[in-house]
């Protein structure tokens, strides 16, 4: 499972780093979208990774990882992109 995390990391680094012993990959099945400043409309995001934890989401979408939480329904709501470097996604949890 960790051949869907970037070079050099896996699922035991990330829990390392977010502090999160509980960190986990979860399934792709869903819809993932990030909100379009300014607006009400959302812009729909094909992530190859996410990663769950403290009750928040890193998705991967493009290269950039974005910020989010999941909805009662499954589906993860971001609001902005942390950037294209894990690490710096998850020390802006």
């Amino acid at each position: 499972m960790n051949a869907e995390l970037p070079d050099g990391w896996t699922i035991e680094r990330v829990r390392s780093v977010s502090g999160d012993g509980q960190a986990e990959l979860l399934s792709l099945e869903r819809l993932v979208v990030v909100e379009q400043v300014g607006s009400a409309d959302y812009d729909v995001l094909q992530p190859d990774v996410i990663l769950s934890f403290h009750g928040l989401c890193l998705a991967r979408a493009d290269g950039e990882w974005f910020m989010g939480e999941l909805d009662a329904d499954g589906s993860l709501v971001c609001w902005a992109s942390y950037g294209s470097e894990l690490g710096e996604a998850i020390r802006g949890l």
